[in-house]
């Protein structure tokens, strides 16, 4: 689904990505993990448009889209989330789901004034749409609350929703998890399962949570200092010694070590 050749972006001197090449396959839940400042949100928003890159290609679904603009992306179905979530605080949820489809008839003067009967058929469309996706991740008890007083757990299921109400093919997860208390955080895992084999929705996510990672991911792929790692399943990443040096820490490897 998404190819990404040779990415490199400098910020002035610092190398923030400095070559790295992956592929997402299609229908997948790929895991991005790596310590801080390894350069994966930057990758991230290399590959939706927010930076473009000092060089390399970006593919999504065959097509080069590697000068393509966020908005633009967001019309081919490369969907991301964020590690601090971006919710309408004022709106409700059914309100901030409503507000995701594109290019409504209701967002222009003249529609509002001379085609009302066609703004409303299609705003009681995105309110039967939301209406599903609130249904669909357990949100129906909080669909009238403002999304500024969900807890962090319900702000990232209503990120995850956001992404429903339009045609995703793929969405860039940041650190889902990041926030979440674990009972809300199996309900996230099981939407994403869910989206991924129902909906066919290919994931790929940040996230440092390694036994979330494990549950959800294959494959991994390890960033560290601005390139790729390794790549394989999660067990294969948890007992690699570059992974553990470099992401799990010294201390771990001279455990392991030890106790060998």
């Amino acid at each position: 689904m998404i190819v990404v050749e040779d990415i490199a972006l400098y910020f002035g001197g610092v190398k923030a990505v400095d070559g790295v090449s992956l592929n997402i396959e299609k229908g997948s839940i790929t895991g991005l993990i790596g310590p801080n400042g390894a350069g994966k949100t930057t990758l991230f928003n290399i590959i939706a448009g927010v930076y473009q890159p000092s060089r390399g290609r970006i593919w999504l679904d065959g097509e080069d889209v590697t000068e393509l603009k966020p908005h633009e992306l967001f019309a081919k179905g490369l969907l991301r989330t964020f590690q601090i979530a971006h919710e309408f605080s004022s709106l409700t949820v059914r309100e901030n789901l409503m507000m995701v489809p594109p290019n409504q008839a209701g967002e222009t003067l003249l529609n509002a004034w001379f085609r009302r009967a066609d703004v409303a058929r299609e705003e009681h469309q995105n309110r039967e749409k939301a209406d599903e996706v609130i249904e669909f991740l357990n949100l129906t008890h909080v669909a009238h609350e403002q999304a500024g007083n969900l807890s962090g757990g319900q702000k990232k299921l209503l990120e995850l929703g956001r992404t429903m109400m339009v045609d995703a093919k793929v969405v860039l997860l940041d650190e889902v998890g990041a926030g979440v208390n674990r009972t809300l955080l199996n309900e996230v895992g099981d939407a994403i399962v869910r989206l991924n084999v129902e909906r066919g929705y290919t994931f790929c996510m940040i996230e440092h949570d390694m036994d979330f990672i494990s549950k959800l991911c294959n494959p991994v792929i390890v960033m560290a200092n601005g390139q790729k790692l390794m790549q394989g399943t999660a067990e294969e990443v948890k007992t690699n010694d570059a992974v553990i040096e470099a992401y799990l820490g010294t201390g771990l490897k001279n455990k392991k070590a030890k106790s060998a």
